[in-house]
């Protein structure tokens, strides 16, 4: 890596709560720093890829609002926060008494934003860069904040998560209406209105929904 990711976290983003999830401090980018709205060359010259984790996305604030609100479904148990960003859901996962959370994202910048949002709570987690789709799975939740935005990563998670709801997996997925959603496998748990960055989506409240995933 041409720039160390601890130290450009560090010195891009600032501490905060995500505004629906307020027990939970993150490293963030602010909208001053506008980190997303870098150019793509600005990114590539300091080997950064996108920064989904310097964001709490508005499908990882329901997810994580919907795990810390319902803690017995997840006390005790072996969690995989999929595609985890900065780390929010997984966060929660832990403080909600999960036994064993194992954060992943092939991003290989969000394992240093999920260590440094993880010491910042108190919670201890595992992060991995693997790419998890297609492989079998220890854990017995699966949380999937926003992931249903492109038609390809849709299309691979889909017959994933099918095999794996077979299995007796409870996968739930935090959504805020993205366009890939396969309601027709979905069951609906909770609805929010989570407030989000005006920069990066088309309003400053996206509805967000918990859907559980059923085979």
């Amino acid at each position: 890596m041409k720039t160390d990711p601890r130290t450009f976290i560090l010195q891009n983003t600032g501490l905060t709560s995500p505004p629906h999830v307020p027990e939970i401090r993150l490293h963030l980018a602010s909208e001053a720093h506008d980190l997303w709205l870098k150019t793509e060359e600005d990114l590539e010259k300091i080997g950064l890829p996108p920064p989904f984790w310097a964001f709490a996305w508005a499908g990882g604030q329901g997810l994580a609002r919907y795990v810390l609100d319902n803690p017995d479904a997840f006390a005790g148990r072996r969690v995989l926060d999929f595609a985890s960003g900065s780390g929010l859901v997984a966060i929660a996962a832990r403080l909600a008494g999960a036994a064993d959370v194992l954060a992943a994202d092939i991003d290989p910048w969000a394992a240093s934003s999920i260590a440094l949002n993880a010491a910042e709570n108190g919670v201890a987690i595992r992060s991995t860069a693997e790419d998890q789709i297609g492989r079998p799975v220890e854990a017995d939740v699966i949380l999937a904040g926003d992931v249903f935005y492109d038609r390809e990563f849709a299309a691979a998670l889909i017959p994933w998560f099918t095999r794996l709801a077979g299995e007796g997996k409870l996968i739930l997925v935090g959504d805020p209406g993205r366009s890939y959603l396969p309601k027709d496998r979905l069951e609906q748990l909770a609805v929010y209105q989570v407030p989000v960055t005006r920069a990066l989506e088309d309003s400053e409240v996206k509805r967000t929904t918990v859907w559980r995933f059923a085979h």
